[in-house]
């Protein structure tokens, strides 16, 4: 039995969920991996994995096993890429997502410039919305915006940006300058219904206030939200970033900005069982350098801290 092969193949099956699964992540044929897996049950005289017909989960032998081994296979992932990286330049693929308007405006102007840099790597970027699942969907980071909830990604923070609410001068002319979030109840707003949300959050003091918002237009895609808000269709509320050229413009304004909540994190994200081999390490740096661009607008947001605008 090839043992560092069947530790291979067991966390294969616990990462991918099945043995079919791990099989094609593996390059490996089926039956080969329940024959390691086999020999390895036999071997430590304990079963890793209850499986039936229709799923594969560890038993509590497999995931203490799993858990112990891990750390030794990426240990030894570490060292080969260590030695490749240094014998030559990064080369492979690279799969990156990201939302649609973060990609558009940094993200797809930084794998640009580093495909070019680095013509060994195979730039794949993926811009959308949803959440997506990074091991599922075979990405190797993600770009995302807000607080890490999902305890088996690692998160390495890359920026912030702030929640703002926005009026065109049409609009302020119309309704006015909104005062309090309560304001905006009777005013017309612009429902990004991105994510199903038709309710605006806010800070007041120590406490979170939430405000029901209606008019008589709801967009599902942020940038044509954001014209809308130009054409004075109402006010909106959008992440900093998606509407920082109509700041600077004057297209755009600022409102209720005392009553922002503080500013979200943007990270680049990557699954805990995976060590990052070089390509990778470069990416997040390009990242980490293209993505500080983004606060030419910054000003002190409601915490007192520099944000983006």
């Amino acid at each position: 039995m090839d043992r560092l092969q069947a530790i291979k193949v067991v966390i294969g099956i616990a990462d991918h969920g099945g043995l079919s699964a791990a099989a094609r992540a593996l390059g490996m044929s089926t039956p080969a991996v329940v024959r390691a897996l086999a020999a390895l049950e036999l071997k430590l005289g304990a079963r890793l994995f209850n499986r039936t017909t229709r799923r594969v989960a560890l038993t509590p032998e497999g995931a203490r096993y799993v858990a112990s081994v891990r750390p030794l296979l990426l240990a030894l992932d570490a060292a080969d890429l260590d030695v490749k990286d240094a014998s030559g330049a990064p080369a492979g693929d690279l799969v990156i997502t990201a939302p649609v308007m973060l990609g558009q405006q940094y993200v797809g102007p930084i794998a640009t410039a580093f495909a070019a840099f680095h013509p060994g790597v195979r730039c794949e970027l993926r811009l959308d919305d949803g959440l997506v699942d990074l091991v599922q969907d075979g990405v190797d980071l993600g770009v995302r915006i807000g607080r890490l909830t999902d305890s088996s990604l690692v998160a390495i923070p890359l920026t912030t940006t702030r929640q703002v609410v926005v009026g065109s001068p049409a609009i302020l002319d119309r309704h006015g300058t909104p005062l309090h979030p309560t304001d905006l109840v009777a005013a017309p707003c612009v429902e990004t219904a991105v994510h199903g949300r038709r309710e605006w959050v806010f800070r007041q003091q120590h406490d979170r206030l939430t405000i029901g918002v209606s008019g008589s237009l709801s967009v599902n895609h942020v940038a044509t939200a954001v014209q809308a808000c130009v054409a004075g269709a109402g006010f909106g509320q959008f992440y900093s970033y998606q509407v920082a050229d109509h700041l600077r413009s004057g297209a755009l304004a600022v409102v209720l900005e005392q009553y922002e909540l503080e500013p979200v994190p943007v990270q680049v994200v990557y699954p805990h069982a995976r060590h990052l081999p070089h390509r990778s390490r470069l990416f997040v740096e390009a990242l980490k350098d293209g993505m500080g661009g983004i606060d030419t607008l910054a000003q002190s947001g409601p915490s007192g801290v520099a944000s983006i605008t």
